[in-house]
């Protein structure tokens, strides 16, 4: 278990990231086709899981605009926001603000991705959510970078994520 802070109030996530150099845990999510996806679906390729509450949050939309603004920038690389929003919620958020470079997924169907990852608040008001963190994947499923963020308000580093794909 992590502690991080939600608004400088300690709360636990339900484990820890992947070590660095481990293989990645697979997933089952749901994206806003409702189509299901898992971490084969993008064998041979770089990931960056961008993890985070909710896109009805500030700073969580800050970050899908972000990775969006820069995944087209880094070779043989995909960037899938993930949260607990439906994949509706989803779909609207990227539609309105014309975000088609990230693929936003859903824990709609499969509630383990957060417990695999350790991302899942166990506690305070935010408890059952994905806490703000961002993972790196190599082209062999391999982790190569994590983040979780301390304070659940601040971005993650994005520079250093996307420094280590390129």
């Amino acid at each position: 278990m992590a502690e991080i802070t939600a608004g400088g109030k300690p709360v636990h996530t339900s484990g820890e990231l992947p070590a660095i150099g481990s293989p990645a845990p697979d997933f089952l999510l749901t994206k806003n086709d409702l189509s299901d996806v898992s971490l084969k679906d993008f064998a041979g390729q770089r990931i960056v899981l961008n993890i985070f509450l909710s896109v009805d949050t500030g700073t969580c939309a800050t970050s899908v605009r972000r990775f969006n603004a820069e995944i087209d920038k880094v070779a043989n690389a995909v960037c899938l926001c993930v949260s607990r929003d439906l994949p509706f919620a989803q779909a609207r958020f990227c539609g309105a603000e014309g975000l088609d470079r990230v693929i936003s997924v859903s824990e709609l169907r499969n509630l383990d991705f957060g417990e695999r990852y350790g991302v899942r608040i166990s506690d305070g008001p935010l408890a059952g959510l994905l806490a703000r963190s961002v993972v790196v994947i190599d082209e062999k499923g391999k982790v190569i970078y994590r983040q979780l963020v301390p304070e659940i308000q601040n971005e993650p580093d994005y520079e250093a994520a996307l420094a280590i794909l390129r």
